[in-house]
């Protein structure tokens, strides 16, 4: 009877686990988009952010999230007050103020992050195929807020927003399909 409860128990954890995202480093990122070209998603984040624990516990470990984020965008999970070395279109990115002893804690802020103009944590950047800078979504979303922007990038649908009146109609318009 244990082993049968077991089994029972197993298998719903199977079929009830989040998807998870396949998050990789910025660098891995850009050689994959190489190979198979896909837009970028970064989610410019730091240690001693809880909007940005929020993000990873209730928005990307949902399963439609994760779906959607993984099969149009390559992931990256980067670190915006990090000490990595990072090399993009010709030029070194690192954190010259990084502070060891306060990885957990405020510190001084990545190079790339200010190349991407982020300022606040959470921030998500998106990029197009060729690595060119498309937006910076500032702030935590739950995963319906969140759906609105990754459709909006995966499909080009950007493009055709040059006013507040098209971003209205887009928004007015659009189909919600995630779960809260």
């Amino acid at each position: 009877m244990k082993k049968v409860i077991f089994l029972m128990f197993f298998f719903v954890s199977l079929l009830t686990k989040a998807q998870e995202i396949k998050w990789m480093s910025f660098e891995e990122a850009i050689a994959a988009q190489k190979k198979a070209p896909k837009k970028i998603l970064i989610d410019a984040y730091t240690n001693w952010c809880g909007f940005c624990k929020m993000y990873d516990k209730n928005t990307f470990s949902k399963k439609e999230v994760a779906n959607y984020i993984n099969k149009n965008f390559y992931a990256v999970k980067f670190n915006a007050e990090g000490n990595d070395v990072i090399h993009f279109k010709g030029k070194t990115f690192s954190n010259p103020y990084f502070d060891p002893n306060r990885t957990h804690a405020r510190n001084s802020a990545h190079q790339l992050a200010s190349y991407f103009r982020v300022s606040s944590f959470p921030s998500l950047v998106f990029l197009d195929e060729d690595a060119n800078y498309l937006d910076l979504i500032p702030g935590y979303r739950t995963p319906t807020q969140l759906e609105i922007y990754l459709k909006l990038f995966a499909s080009d649908k950007y493009k055709d927003i040059n006013s507040s009146e098209d971003w209205e109609e887009y928004i007015s318009t659009f189909k919600y399909e995630f779960g809260t």
